[in-house]
């Protein structure tokens, strides 16, 4: 009794282990960007410019741009370009964060549009576009298009053997012995049919 449960012990150590080296696979392939660093986000300085910020950076799919600013005195907006461009904070379309640390991860590629919920501190540049790369898998799709070309490149090397293909065609012949193998199977069952017959008999006797 104490081998099976001790199997079973190792076997969920085993899966958990699995579980977790995956996680942490996962985990390894996000980046977190902490925007205005130290001074978090708030209005930019003469030497700070966020745009130029995020321009440097390389974000992708599954990362993640985190806003650190004091609770109750300023906010993160998610907002279109043109309420971006127009520090519109009053948006209904807006997507409002305000708890102080707010950790936005992207789940597409393209443009993300950032303001600050104080409108006063919007139109100071406290404003962030994010650019958010293409998703890699979309270049490991690309390598199946070859594959069908590789597979037309193999179809014109038959063609010229098209002309050759006529003597396989005798390959049709190959046919003919299963008509013996059927007429052998077809008096098989004859003979098991007929066995059949005799031992019924044999027993209604």
């Amino acid at each position: 009794m104490a081998n099976p449960i001790h199997k079973n012990n190792i076997n969920a150590v085993f899966v958990l282990g699995i579980v977790c080296v995956m996680l942490l696979i996962q985990k390894s392939g996000a980046t977190d960007f902490a925007i205005g660093g130290s001074k978090g986000w708030s209005v930019p300085d003469s030497s700070t410019h966020y745009s130029q910020w995020a321009e440097g950076n390389r974000f992708q799919i599954g990362d993640s741009i985190v806003f650190n600013y004091p609770p109750g005195q300023d906010s993160v907006l998610r907002v279109t370009q043109d309420d971006y461009n127009n520090c519109n904070t009053d948006s209904p379309s807006a997507e409002k964060y305000s708890d102080g640390h707010t950790a936005f991860q992207f789940n597409q590629s393209g443009p993300f549009y950032f303001i600050s919920g104080n409108k006063d501190n919007c139109l100071k540049n406290e404003k962030v576009l994010v650019i958010v790369l293409a998703d890699r898998s979309n270049r490991n799709a690309t390598p199946p298009s070859p594959s069908p070309s590789n597979s037309t490149d193999m179809t014109p090397s038959p063609a010229p053997s098209g002309e050759a293909s006529p003597p396989p065609t005798p390959a049709p012949e190959t046919p003919p012995p299963p008509p013996n193998a059927a007429s052998s199977i077809f008096m098989s069952f004859i003979g098991s049919v007929g066995a059949f017959a005799a031992s019924s008999t044999l027993l209604l006797l």
